[in-house]
Formats: C-alpha cells, sequence, structure tokens
C-alpha cells in the first residue's frame, strides 16, 4: 500500500483524502467522536479531540494558570493575549509530547484546544460570561484573533489548533440552554453576534468552530442551514464540532427528530464533523437507514484527519517535538501570568487612599470570603497551578507591619462551620477590624457559584446568577465592616457585573485574576504596580432594569444600547495618575487616527486610549461603538503622540434586513481614555477629544 497520506509535499487536503481514502466506512465512522480509536494499519493513534486552554492548558494536570478570560480582556491588549495563548499551546505540546511518550490519550492531553469563547456577553446574569472577551464585538474580535493565533503559531504545522466557541447567539439562560430557542433579528445578528466569528474565519484562519447547544430561530445551532451557509461564505477551511452532547439534544429537548439516528443525519448532512457526545455512534445506522450517504461520512472524516495532519500527527517529525518538558509552569510563565493579573485589575474608585503606605506602625485587617480563597484565583475551564498567592498571601509578603484575618463569613451560606449558629464569623471579623488601622476587605463571587450548567459546585439557577447583588452573608458582612468606621478598600473578585450596594474608600475589580493574583493585588495596592484595567463589560445597577434574561434583542444591552441602569461603564478604569491623564490634537487621515496623549501627574503609568465611532445614519447603533484601541505608556509631566488605524468596517452599519453597508456620510470619532460619555468623564475627570468626519 502506498501511503500518499505520508507524503508532506502533498496539501493537507489531499493527504487527507488520500488516509479517508484507505479506510472502510466502518472506520471512518469511528473518527466522527469526540473519543477516536486509534486505527493501527495506517498508523492512526487514539486520539481524544476534547482539550482545552481558555486561560492556560485546562484539566490536565499542572499547568501555567492565567488569569480568566474576562480578565485578560480587560488588559485591551492584543500582543499580551497572543502571548498568553502562545504559551498555552507551548505547554500543551510539551505535556502532549510527554503523554504520547507514555502512551496517555486520555481527554484534554491533546492538541485541539476548545477556545476561545466569544460569545458576546449581553447580560451579567449568565454564569459563563466570564469565559469570553466581554460585551463589545470589536473588541471581541481583536482578542479572539491574536488568541487564535498565539495558539495555532506561525509555522506551516500547526502549533495546537484552536476554536472559536459557542456558534452561535449563546449566553444563557444556561438552565434552558439544552431547550432554549433564541430568537434574534437579523439585524442584531450581523451587528453583534456574528462579527466575532467571521472575523476569527476570515482573518484568525481558526481552524475548528464549535456550535452551541441551543437553537436560533427555530434551528438547531449545530444543524442550523443558515449558520452553516455563514461559514460557508466566510471560506471556513476547518473542523466544525458539537458542544457536548447538544446533538442528543435535537431529538430529547428541541424535539426537531425523533431519535439518535436521525439527529445524528441532520448533523451530519449539515456540516457537523465532530460529536461531542456520543450521538454519532448511531452514524452507520443512519447509513443503513438510508439518512446519510458514504459520501457525508467521507466528507467529515476527511475534514477531521485534515486538521490532525495540520498538526502534523503523521509526520516522521515536527518543530515542536523537542518542546522540553521543564517549560510547563516554568518561572518565566508564571511571572507573564502575574503581569497579565497586574494590568487586569481595574480600579473602580480610589478617595485617595490607594497606594498604601509600607507603615510599619500600622495594621492591616484582611477581612472575606475571597481573601485567602484559592477558588477567587481560577475561574473555570483552569488548570492546576504549582503554587497560588491567595490575597491575604501576597499582602502579608509584600507588607512588613501587622496583618490581622478573618474571614468574615462564607461565600453564600449563613455559616463557615456546620454545626455552628448562622453568623459565626462576623464578631471576629468586626473585632478584627477595630484592631486594625485599615480594612481590606475580600468579597465577590467564583467559580463555583458562578459558571456553567452542570460544573461541581455550582449552587445557584444553574450557574447563572439571579441578581447583581453579593450573597446575603456577604452583604451583611459589610455593613457590619462599615459600622466599624476604619477606612476600608473593597476588593471585588467576580466575573461579572456586581453591585456592592455600599460605600468605600476604594474598589478594585480583581476578576479570577489567576495563581499569582494574590501577588499581583499587593503589587497594586502599595504602589508598586499603576492599576490600568478597564471594564469589558458594563457594570449595572440593578437587575430590575435589565430585558428579560431570555430576550436576545440588543435594546438597552451593553454601553452601545443600554440609556440607563449604568453603575460603571464599559472601557472605564481608573490608575495613579489621579485623572491628570488628557487626549488632544485628534486629527483622521487615511483610515488612521493620530492624537496626542498627555500625562500631567508625578508617575509613570500605563493607559489604554480608546476610539469610538458615532454614526448618524438611521441604521447604527443608539450610541456609538469602539473601533480602536492601543495600551500605551507615558512617564510622567510628558506626552506621547499616537497613532491608531481605523478598519473601513467602522464607517458601516447594518439594516434591519441584517445587510451591512456605509449608509452614513456624517460621523464623530472620539479619543479618549474612557468612552466619551458624561458618566465615564466624571468618573475619570478627562474628556475626550472628537472630530467629526464627513464622506
Amino acid at each position: 500500500m502506498v501511503n500518499y497520506f505520508k507524503d508532506t509535499s502533498l496539501s493537507p487536503q489531499k493527504r487527507a483524502e488520500a488516509l479517508v481514502d484507505v479506510l472502510s466506512i466502518e472506520e471512518q465512522a469511528t473518527q466522527l467522536k469526540y473519543d477516536a480509536p486509534a486505527i493501527e494499519r495506517v498508523g492512526l493513534k487514539q486520539y481524544n479531540w476534547w482539550n482545552e486552554g481558555l486561560h492556560g492548558v485546562a484539566r490536565a494536570g499542572t499547568a501555567t494558570m492565567f488569569p480568566q478570560a474576562i480578565a485578560l480582556a480587560s488588559m485591551f491588549d492584543c500582543e499580551r493575549i497572543k502571548k498568553v495563548a502562545d504559551i498555552t499551546a507551548t505547554e500543551a505540546r510539551a505535556k502532549y509530547n510527554a503523554a504520547s511518550k507514555h502512551g496517555d490519550y486520555d481527554i484534554y492531553k491533546g492538541l485541539t484546544i476548545w477556545s476561545p469563547n466569544i460569545n458576546i456577553f449581553r447580560d451579567p446574569r449568565w454564569g459563563r460570561g466570564h469565559e469570553t472577551y466581554g460585551e463589545d464585538p470589536f473588541l471581541t474580535s481583536r482578542l479572539g484573533v491574536s488568541f487564535v493565533k498565539g495558539l495555532q503559531g506561525e509555522e506551516k504545522t500547526l502549533k495546537t489548533a484552536a476554536c472559536a466557541k459557542h456558534f452561535a447567539v449563546h449566553s444563557g439562560p444556561e438552565s434552558l440552554r439544552h431547550e432554549f430557542n433564541a430568537i434574534v433579528s437579523p439585524k442584531d445578528l450581523e451587528e453583534t453576534y456574528l462579527p466575532a466569528f467571521e472575523t476569527l474565519v476570515k482573518e484568525g484562519k481558526v481552524e475548528s468552530v464549535m456550535g452551541a447547544y441551543n437553537r436560533v430561530n427555530g434551528e438547531p445551532a449545530c444543524a442550523s442551514i443558515y449558520l452553516f451557509n455563514k461559514l460557508k461564505e466566510w471560506g471556513f477551511n476547518g473542523y466544525f464540532v458539537s458542544d457536548c452532547w447538544a446533538i442528543s439534544d435535537f431529538h430529547t429537548h428541541h424535539l426537531v427528530t425523533s431519535n439518535a439516528s436521525e439527529s445524528a443525519a441532520l448533523a451530519l448532512k449539515l456540516g457537523c464533523d465532530l460529536n461531542c457526545g456520543n450521538t454519532y455512534l448511531h452514524i452507520i445506522s443512519a447509513l443503513n437507514q438510508g439518512l446519510v450517504e458514504t459520501s457525508d461520512i467521507r466528507k467529515a472524516c476527511v475534514n477531521l484527519m485534515r486538521t490532525r495532519i495540520r498538526l502534523g500527527m503523521l509526520d516522521d517529525k515536527t518543530p515542536f517535538d523537542d518542546i522540553p518538558y521543564n517549560v510547563v509552569s516554568s518561572k518565566e510563565h508564571k511571572l507573564f501570568s502575574q503581569e497579565c493579573a497586574e494590568k487586569s485589575m481595574v480600579l473602580l474608585k480610589n478617595s485617595g487612599i490607594l497606594p498604601l503606605s509600607d507603615d510599619k506602625s500600622k495594621t492591616i485587617a484582611v477581612i472575606g470570603p475571597n481573601a485567602n480563597s484559592r477558588d477567587a484565583l481560577t475561574g473555570n475551564y483552569c488548570g492546576t497551578a504549582d503554587r497560588y498567592t491567595t490575597f491575604l498571601e501576597g499582602i502579608q509578603d509584600r507588607f512588613s507591619g501587622d496583618i490581622l484575618y478573618s474571614e468574615g463569613c462564607h461565600l453564600y451560606k449563613d455559616r463557615v462551620s456546620g454545626l455552628a449558629l448562622s453568623g459565626d464569623r462576623y464578631a471576629e471579623a468586626v473585632y478584627t477590624a477595630e484592631n486594625s488601622d485599615i480594612v481590606i476587605l475580600c468579597i465577590g463571587l467564583d467559580s463555583t457559584i458562578e459558571g456553567e450548567e452542570g460544573d461541581t459546585g455550582n449552587e445557584f439557577f444553574a450557574g447563572d446568577k439571579t441578581d447583581l447583588r453579593l450573597p446575603e452573608p456577604q452583604r451583611k458582612l459589610i455593613n457590619k465592616i462599615k459600622e466599624v468606621g476604619k477606612p476600608l478598600v473593597v476588593i471585588l473578585s467576580s466575573g461579572s457585573s456586581i453591585n456592592i450596594e455600599s460605600d468605600c474608600e476604594a474598589l478594585i475589580e480583581t476578576w479570577y485574576p489567576g495563581q499569582r493574583g494574590g501577588t499581583a493585588l499587593a503589587n497594586i495596592l502599595f504602589g508598586d504596580v499603576s492599576p490600568s484595567g478597564k471594564l469589558p463589560i458594563t457594570f449595572y445597577e440593578s437587575t430590575e432594569l435589565l430585558p428579560n434574561f431570555k430576550d436576545y434583542e440588543m435594546e438597552n444591552r451593553t454601553y452601545r444600547y443600554v440609556t440607563n441602569n449604568i453603575l460603571y461603564p464599559f472601557g472605564y478604569g481608573l490608575t495613579y495618575s489621579k485623572g491628570k491623564v488628557s487626549c488632544s490634537n485628534l486629527s483622521y487621515q487615511d483610515n488612521t487616527a493620530t492624537f496626542t496623549v498627555e500625562n500631567n501627574s508625578n508617575i509613570d503609568i500605563e493607559e489604554i486610549v480608546q476610539l469610538y465611532i458615532k454614526d448618524y445614519s438611521q441604521n447604527a447603533v443608539k450610541n456609538y461603538s469602539l473601533c480602536g484601541f492601543k495600551r500605551v505608556c507615558i512617564s510622567k509631566n510628558s506626552f506621547i503622540t499616537t497613532t491608531i488605524g481605523i478598519n473601513k468596517k467602522a464607517f458601516t452599519s447594518v439594516d434591519e434586513n441584517g445587510v451591512r453597508g456605509t449608509f452614513g456620510k456624517k460621523f464623530t470619532l472620539y479619543a479618549g481614555i474612557c468612552q466619551p460619555d458624561s458618566l465615564s468623564e466624571s468618573l475619570t475627570g478627562t474628556k475626550c477629544v472628537s472630530v467629526d468626519i464627513n464622506f
């Protein structure tokens, strides 16, 4: 037998076709399931396609744990997020090389990484929102492309294969996802829900797309004629995978088919190559019933083998075979995780109390259920760090004075000790605060109560939130600490919008900051690093003013459409420059914005400058849209002139039929360190500069 599929001079497509053509139809069918068996006679080893790498290699043992995706988004930094992905791919290769030598081909130990999650975080109640890059299609697109390029690398052989998920129109409710039908207009599809997927396919050349659980306008997302036609229109050239057990939902929940054979046939014929689940065990049955043809099975198998060939799995050697195992969780990688944590934390409020002084005569109280919690660092879809630094530990390492600690309360239960009375840690928290000079209160959520339906530990509403408040035990805790009257710095950990409903001297959103989150926080608290993160989502005041969770229309959702209910705006975040950074001299020419950024403070800072476009045509979004951003370093009492390119798509809008075009002739371009709205400008103490553009 001539093994043409081993010929590296041929294209991956030709090699895949040659390989599949020497397999029986039964053998081909076995390869369409995520846990594909070996076919030794052609040198095809067993392979598990299900692997995760949302913020570091996940669920496969030890790996560098970076901040959660929503935190990475708050860096507004394409180069750093690309490096996160590159490190993830490097560690995935190292672990794959080592595991393969020991015959370990188990789940989570392969090279097909089912990340990034580029769904739009349209509603703050969605539990999985912290897996995303936030609420804006442009920001999600730019960060998503960078993450894909970092995972896939620059070589002819893919370093790992990235996956854009969940296609499409998917953002809760988690409890209904297996049966939910997302009704969405053509305008909202083109304007909000599809742009990131289109960009990752066209520009990022993403190797895989994963379908969603829900239906979209009546069609299951993993068998949607509309969605698969979009992929063809965009020139997608990878493999399509179902979300896990989503195809079985066709006949068990969506009721669009009658049985597993029909479900398998529907998905396969429309273009779902790989089944994460077990419904494709019925492919041969579907073939025997005439529901599919051998050509359907062959096509899917070719697509999957093409990806394995692009990853070098059928080559004698790849550029990545010599990556040593000791790169995994290396000192360099962990330091970069810490750097990302430092650049992702968002300073939401500061009366002037921060940065803290390292005064040995002072006593600091560190209080709260997240103060010494590893879960507050991790987020979901995480790996196992070789060392964690909690917020308490980071402050203890950094501060040379006395530190008192109290857990204060359980994260969400009414007591910490099972046999104790309700509120068993409140008194300790109060007298801890009384014996201190300043209180650092660490509160919020973690991924055990904010996450994906079915994940271990999700206690409420299938991982979604019912409102934007802290759990009741923490609300009581913060009120008791407030009554003590000591200066209060609140450290909020969450993956979504939270209203703490209480006043404080300073408020920092840490997100889920990864394994060295405590060190990063301490460096910010004591002024070794100036905070520079910006919100990639809107923080709302209350749930009552939000649209219905099940309503996928964009009206009054996200900064582009919202008209009220804003606590902290998208794009907002303070530094230690105390409002002394401004933008001026904005001009626009040849698709490029040029402007000056001035730092009139006495510290060196990093800022994230943002461009927003206002389109005055009737088809435009209600407010304005982000169209550019850049992280810049500015020395104290100095200025820089910088440029940001603007894609022509920024001047387009979408009509009610979902047609994108340049309908407007008048635009306003804004540049600043925040949105050009009155609340953002009031909170930051600086105004955006603008220029009118007419075509």
